[in-house]
């Protein structure tokens, strides 16, 4: 799957659970509350494949899933640029983390980085449209200039 079709389907369902929690009159704390990752596996157990294993994609106790991706998160499916002989297809803006590559091809690997998962980060930067918060993840390939 591509980093754009996942990123929209993510989006989608996104969406559909904050609608139905502003349906029921949440408030923006009761909000990101409701996605911490020990509720989610018990009333949402389709927004992540992970839940099913009841297992956490990052290492922390109270891991929030609502900002899952990362607003410093970037990638193209086409590149993002060229690093030797391998295209950068994903990074990380303020270059946390780490990188995998294979193939000839550069992935952010953000496994290691809780910068977007604790609470008071979500409080910070929340939006109801999780796509304001991500506008900048979907990002054109860097120039020379850049």
């Amino acid at each position: 799957m591509s980093y754009l079709k996942w990123f929209e389907e993510h989006a989608q369902k996104q969406r559909s659970i904050v609608q139905k929690l502003l349906q029921r009159g949440y408030s923006k704390e009761q909000i990101v509350a409701y996605f911490d990752f020990d509720n989610m596996v018990e009333a949402e157990p389709g927004f992540c494949p992970l839940y099913a294993k009841g297992k956490k994609c990052h290492d922390m106790e109270r891991l929030n899933c609502y900002l899952c991706a990362c607003p410093n998160f970037r990638f193209n499916d086409d590149g993002l640029r060229r690093q030797g002989e391998f295209l950068v297809k994903s990074a990380c803006s303020i270059h946390n983390g780490a990188t995998c590559g294979h193939n000839g091809v550069v992935h952010q690997d953000c496994s290691s980085c809780t910068v977007p998962h604790h609470e008071a980060y979500v409080l910070k930067h929340f939006d109801t449209e999780w796509t304001k918060i991500m506008a900048e993840c979907p990002a054109k390939p860097e120039t020379d200039e850049d």
